[in-house]
């Protein structure tokens, strides 16, 4: 099942980094967030990503483009010119880099996918947030009711702590960044089929406008419930938490194991 990753918008909330690249391109412990998305889904055996680009489209390409040099040892015979890697990254993704233009909608990116994606149901999530969520479970649901989409809905963390006192002043409890009371949000983590395409008119569609209020409406949307750790990406604050949880090895998202998928290792030998 091909996943579709958004990841064309400008980023303006989080100006500090997107003035110079685009948001999903923004580190995580040294790597991109785009990069910690692509990892949970191939962790559940989904490889085949297509990515709509837009707003610094070339950066998000130079990347991938160099993805190999830039993290692998290699050998380097200067005489020659020929070079040999020792240990190469050892993901097995399969990537289309498709620019869908610099101010097209959300819905937009996804109608410009059309010609990626067959007759075949298919995922879409934004480049800016990460989760625990049980992909291959989602589709599970997905499959069971026959609706045209599935969308991940979590509870988000509170920005700030929540403390309960009475009249007096007297603090009777205090829960730092407790998940919000007030309800599900939609978290991204979409599974849908090829006919809700119908549903998005043009570039200048926003996916969650018209497509999926009409969803919800004709009762073809379906919400998946995840209680488990989502975590957007909007603010420095959030980019800084990001990074606190990868370097203290305290990141609900990392699934997967770095050591067996770090790289694979060459022969020994000191020739080219």
């Amino acid at each position: 099942m091909r996943t579709i990753l958004l990841a064309g918008g400008f980023g303006t909330r989080l100006s500090e980094y997107t003035d110079d690249i685009p948001k999903p391109m923004v580190p995580v412990g040294g790597l991109p967030m785009l990069w910690h998305i692509m990892s949970i889904y191939s962790h559940f055996g989904h490889n085949e990503f297509l990515v709509a680009l837009g707003y610094k489209a070339e950066y998000v390409k130079s990347f991938f483009l160099n993805y190999e040099t830039l993290h692998s040892d290699f050998i380097i015979d200067m005489a020659t010119g020929k070079t040999r890697p020792v240990e190469r990254p050892a993901v097995d993704w399969k990537l289309a880099l498709i620019d869908t233009g610099l101010d097209t909608m959300t819905g937009g990116r996804i109608r410009r996918m059309t010609p990626w994606l067959g007759e075949e149901s298919f995922m879409a999530t934004y480049g800016d947030g990460v989760s625990d969520v049980d992909i291959n479970d989602l589709i599970r649901f997905h499959k069971s009711h026959g609706k045209l989409v599935t969308m991940t809905l979590a509870r988000p963390a509170a920005r700030f702590g929540v403390v309960e006192f009475d009249k007096t002043g007297q603090v009777h409890s205090f829960q730092e960044k407790p998940l919000e009371s007030a309800g599900y949000v939609n978290a991204g983590f979409f599974v849908m089929e090829p006919k809700f395409i119908d549903y998005i008119d043009n570039d200048k569609t926003i996916l969650e406008r018209e497509p999926l209020e009409r969803a919800a409406a004709e009762g073809e949307l379906m919400g998946y419930v995840h209680n488990g750790f989502w975590r957007p990406m909007d603010t420095k604050k959030d980019v800084d938490d990001l990074n606190k949880m990868w370097t203290t090895d305290e990141a609900p998202w990392k699934l997967w194991s770095l050591e067996s998928s770090s790289a694979r290792k060459g022969r020994g030998s000191f020739d080219v």
